[in-house]
């Protein structure tokens, strides 16, 4: 209970805040259609107004709400009858569009964490790894992923690959460096001490890694796991942007700004938010169950 009052309070002011900045943001176009209206607007009703736009410029809280509410359990029932009938769900559901994205975030995600581990296996116990590997992991950072993106789902179509694997790969590039440097920061976490001792024990290189290097980096392998996963969602949904997608929250993002249905456009930004912390909530259980088992405080 005591963790849950702060997060309630802070969460009600920023909704408070939320609330206070649609009004001004919103008044301008309000004030607009009642002066040609020729009607005087008083503020309850400027209020009001501002409160329920069609296309607003920023969107209240409850119209984010009513819109997730509407295209994930409105639409997911009609999509479930529409199955029954056609053998397609409704492809205005955000749950067939969360999948979509959570498809290609978690391929991306499992590829780039185990690229990461090996990349910082390598790094460790090899020099010349550490020296060339790592300095090239750090500038592939640095590379704006808007940028790389095109060019890599152009390259992929030009040879025949589509689909699920380039949003992949772009999730991949965006996840493995965490990992990797988690993992280094981790397996080299043991002192020299540790190391000293397992030498006194005869301990092969092998012995060395996983009874001291593998479990001093389970911590930080689970923190850079956490960052990992959501950075592999915003690669998939940025994967999705370039490619004129019909299905993925970046197709949404896509269209409602086409149309300028900033509803829908925060609609499916609070989708991701939720999914991300969803999968993030998920890899802190599994840590938790993890270390514990290792007989590790979580």
């Amino acid at each position: 209970m005591r963790n849950v009052i702060p997060v309630l309070t802070v969460t009600a002011a920023l909704v408070a805040l939320w609330y206070a900045a649609v009004i001004p943001m919103n008044a301008q176009w309000a004030q607009d259609q009642a002066r040609r209206a020729g009607v005087e607007l008083t503020l309850p009703t400027l209020v009001a107004d501002t409160m329920s736009q069609q296309r607003p410029r920023l969107p209240a809280p409850h119209q984010v709400a009513t819109e997730l509410w509407n295209s994930t359990v409105v639409e997911e029932m009609t999509g479930r009858r529409g199955f029954m009938n056609t053998g397609s769900l409704s492809n205005r559901s955000l749950i067939y569009h969360g999948w979509v994205t959570l498809s290609a975030t978690l391929l991306g995600f499992a590829i780039g964490s185990a690229l990461g581990i090996a990349l910082a296996v390598g790094i460790v116990h090899n020099r010349a790894m550490d020296v060339s590997v790592m300095p090239w992991a750090i500038a592939s950072q640095t590379i704006p992923i808007l940028a790389i993106a095109p060019m890599i789902i152009v390259v992929l179509n030009a040879v025949g690959i589509t689909g699920l694997v380039p949003k992949a790969i772009i999730s991949t590039y965006l996840s493995f460096f965490p990992v990797v440097v988690g993992m280094v920061k981790g397996l080299r976490a043991p002192d020299q001490m540790q190391l000293d001792l397992m030498k006194t024990y005869s301990a092969t290189g092998g012995q060395v890694f996983a009874k001291l290097r593998w479990p001093s980096a389970m911590p930080y392998l689970f923190a850079s796991l956490k960052v990992a996963i959501a950075a592999a969602l915003v690669g998939a949904i940025v994967a999705e942007l370039p490619t004129g997608a019909v299905a993925g929250l970046g197709a949404r993002l896509l269209s409602g700004s086409y149309y300028g249905q900033t509803v829908q456009i925060w609609s499916a930004l609070f989708a991701a938010a939720i999914l991300a912390a969803s999968m993030v909530a998920l890899i802190g259980v599994v840590q938790r169950a993890t270390l514990k088992r290792m007989g590790m405080a979580a």
